[in-house]
């Protein structure tokens, strides 16, 4: 008698399936027994690079950051030329003035933007004499308080630069090249909420830090308040011109207030100092480093390290696998 034997269809898939999970197993068996082989690879790879890495951060110099707080001072100014705007604004314009009414330039906007470019940062650069703390700075000396400078960059004594470029370069470095250098070490941000400014610098020496950040400060206020006081000169010669060349009472009225906010524009500028920025939090030598992160390049190169060294060992397993599968085929 024949008998026969039913199966459930699933029992084939359950069984179907089985084999792939545990080739899936046994490949992971696999390769935790690949990374225990090489354990002494992966070992010397990551002691490798944790040594260069603690080798590098040693070598690092210390950067200091000095920073000042400033809010913005040209807000406090202006209230007649704003109300002037809102009544002759029009004719102001036609007469060649700048009332500053609400579609004018932001002041403060304006004066960072100075800040920043490179005409401003050409001529700070020139004026203070700063090429060589900039450019060929080394190293700072704590004790003596004084910047050693790169031998093969620029002699101290001679108080030349002898660095070997190639052209269109020269052994004193440009100001495009300085610019690039200074663009790196300042950051000014504008707080949205508040408006309150911060400026700050980068540098070997604390003490260069904060020379800077005082300097930045007190050059871009007097920039903006011989750009103001030049304007209102101008525009004062100009109205006074439009009154001599008009017999209308009314309009000779409206230029005369024009003429009166100029002279309060240019007795602003000369009364104070802090002309945009009025600084809230002036700048310190800083005590501590702000960088570099010597504990973090560490950690960050051992891991590199360590990750380098797994995968030369599974590189190194797989392409042996595979050479021996294609001797045997």
């Amino acid at each position: 008698m024949n008998t026969q034997i039913t199966q459930n269809p699933n029992t084939y898939q359950s069984d179907a399936r089985f084999p792939q999970v545990q080739d899936d197993e046994i490949d992971l068996r696999e390769l935790f027994a690949v990374i225990w082989r090489g354990k002494w690879i992966i070992l010397a790879v990551t002691a490798l690079f944790a040594v260069g890495a603690v080798v590098f951060a040693i070598k690092q110099p210390n950067i200091y950051k000095s920073e000042a707080l400033l809010a913005p001072a040209s807000e406090e100014q202006g209230g007649g030329l704003s109300a002037l705007a809102s009544q002759f604004g029009g004719l102001a314009s036609l007469a060649g003035v700048n009332l500053g009414g609400k579609g004018g330039t932001d002041k403060t906007e304006l004066a960072i933007q100075v800040l920043k470019s490179r005409q401003f940062t050409s001529e700070f650069i020139q004026k203070h004499n700063i090429l060589a703390d900039l450019m060929a700075a080394e190293k700072w000396d704590r004790d003596a308080d004084k910047l050693i400078y790169d031998p093969e960059l620029f002699n101290e004594q001679t108080n030349t630069w002898v660095r070997e470029v190639k052209a269109p370069f020269k052994p004193e470095p440009s100001m495009q090249e300085a610019y690039k250098a200074f663009s790196k070490m300042i950051v000014v941000n504008k707080a949205k909420d508040t408006g309150m400014v911060t400026l700050s610098v980068e540098h070997l020496s604390p003490t260069v830090a904060q020379q800077w950040v005082t300097w930045l400060i007190q050059d871009i206020n007097k920039v903006m308040k011989e750009r103001d006081v030049a304007e209102a000169h101008r525009s004062t010669e100009f109205l006074n011109k439009q009154i001599a060349s008009t017999n209308v009472a009314d309009i000779k009225t409206v230029l005369y207030k024009l003429i009166e906010e100029q002279a309060k524009t240019i007795m602003f500028a000369e009364v104070r100092d802090e002309y945009v920025f009025k600084t809230i939090d002036p700048a310190l030598a800083p005590e501590e480093k702000a960088k570099p992160k010597r504990a973090l390049i560490c950690a960050l190169g051992t891991m590199l390290g360590g990750m380098l060294g797994v995968m030369l060992v599974l590189v190194r397993h797989f392409m042996r696998k595979e050479q021996n599968l294609e001797s045997r085929v």
